[in-house]
């Protein structure tokens, strides 16, 4: 399973209800913060919903 390095590059401040509970699931509660998370169908659902706010890179393991 792949590794995917998630940063937070725009504030969810003013956006819709539902994208910063996405945003705070991940893990993800202020700008530039970071977490990795492993690649699951799931987590690729929640990236597509709030791909405008994040910078998506895979770590090599």
């Amino acid at each position: 399973m792949a590794r995917l390095r998630i940063e937070l590059v725009k504030s969810i401040i003013g956006r819709k209800p539902n994208h910063i509970a996405t945003a705070k699931s991940l893990g993800l509660k202020k700008m530039h913060d970071v977490v990795e998370h492993n690649e699951t169908p799931e987590l690729k659902g929640k990236l597509a919903q709030i791909s405008y706010l994040l910078k998506i890179e895979e770590v090599q393991a």
